[in-house]
């Protein structure tokens, strides 16, 4: 285990993070990957091309270190992040393995046949469940899954999870702060039942239903900072959806009004999609765009827009940051933007959110943001957008509204 460890380690000290979110304290792989590889090495070495499916993988290192050091081929692998696909493709290019795999999407293109899976574990259980309903339902009968991660992230209910679409589940022994599971026999009879997802739900103060895919940020409940967020929003345009009230200008709180109401508007890390169909509701004469960079929520915001009557309005973009929008395009960007990377906490990655709503909105076109109060958004806002104002608050959350000068 040492030496296949050791090779592994070797290749995966040359993957860079690019163009995912970067800083000295993070890395492109850390031990559950090595783990999760020397644990499945010899099922793996022995594969068939073609019957190796990898999940999670957030920077290559799992699909490359099968292809570079255990000499898989034909690897079929998806990854939810769309920086994730691209940080796979820059490494695989240094390391001439670009032909070592391919991207697919989570389902039977993915699955069907595979007799390995090799899983980085997601953070969210309801990822976790859509993930085994699939393999049980797609995969060969005789599956093996070996899923890792780092011990402080790991849980019993992951192990409960499992054990409800499969028969046979173990974990490992720890090794350097990581531990794998391992999963197979597929029970046929949950297998063969009603997909567990997308998953529906209402709130009192939505209008409309919310799609949620497993992995898809706040599933189907409207997350508390998203509430307060449109809650500012609904100050602005209530009452009035067919001459909505004006957002932005220079007032404060939610009085305040521009000379006219948002002709292009972007909610950007749109998840659920809950902010955007908000807006194709209440702006019925606005262009509104939806990004994020997840797979799963895209996916889940397509049908949150068509449950409400609002899809042919809606634009849906997996995309990095704003960069489906061109530069000065945007009259309002709404933004609750994630404070974590994989499992890391990290502000990092709201500044350069921040930083990409400075290119993409007009003079004059208004940021409105929300996040927890304590990570002191404020500065960078004035510096790289233009005068704040707050608009709400609460014992967690701040909403503030930032205007482009």
């Amino acid at each position: 285990m040492e030496a296949v460890a050791a090779s592994l380690e070797e290749l995966c000290s040359s993957l860079s993070r690019e163009p995912d979110f970067d800083a000295p304290e993070l890395q492109a792989f850390d031990t559950a990957d090595l783990l999760i590889l020397t644990t499945a090495a010899a099922r793996i070495r022995s594969s068939a091309p073609g019957s190796v499916a990898i999940i999670g993988d957030r920077h290559g290192a799992l699909t490359l270190g099968a292809a570079g050091v255990l000499g898989a081929s034909g690897l079929r692998t998806y990854q939810d992040p769309v920086l994730a696909e691209r940080a796979l493709a820059r490494n695989a290019d240094s390391l001439g393995l670009s032909d070592s795999y391919a991207n697919t999407t989570l389902g039977p293109e993915l699955l069907s046949g595979a007799e390995t899976v090799i899983l980085q574990l997601p953070r969210g259980l309801e990822a976790l469940e859509e993930i085994a309903w699939k393999i049980a339902r797609f995969a060969d009968p005789g599956v093996r899954i070996f899923a890792g991660g780092r011990v402080k992230h790991m849980t019993l209910a992951q192990n409960e999870i499992l054990s409800r679409y499969f028969g046979d589940v173990s974990a490992g022994l720890g090794w350097r702060k990581s531990r794998v599971i391992q999963a197979g026999d597929p029970r046929p009879t949950l297998a063969s039942s009603e997909p567990p997802f997308p998953k529906w739900g209402n709130d009192r103060e939505l209008s409309f239903g919310v799609a949620a895919f497993g992995a898809t940020f706040g599933g189907t409940k409207l997350d508390h900072g998203s509430r307060l967020l449109l809650r500012t929003l609904d100050a602005d345009w209530a009452g009035d959806h067919t001459h909505p009230a004006k957002v932005g200008g220079t007032q404060t709180g939610h009085a305040a009004r521009a000379a006219a109401a948002p002709e292009h508007v972007l909610d950007l890390g749109c998840g659920s999609g809950v902010l955007a169909v908000s807006a194709a509701l209440a702006l019925p004469t606005a262009t509104v765009v939806a990004s994020d960079q997840s797979d799963a929520a895209v996916r889940s915001t397509a049908l949150t827009a068509e449950a409400a009557g609002v899809a042919s309005r809606l634009v849906i973009h997996r995309a990095d940051g704003a960069e489906a929008v061109s530069d000065a395009w945007a009259d309002l960007v709404l933004l609750n933007p994630p404070f974590h990377t994989g499992a890391t906490v990290h502000a990092g990655v709201g500044h350069r959110l921040i930083r990409d709503c400075a290119r993409i909105l007009r003079p004059g076109g208004e940021l409105r943001m929300v996040f927890n109060s304590h990570l002191g958004y404020r500065p960078l806002l004035e510096h790289v957008i233009g005068p704040v104002r707050q608009l709400a608050r609460d014992a967690t959350f701040t909403v503030l509204a930032a205007t482009r000068r």
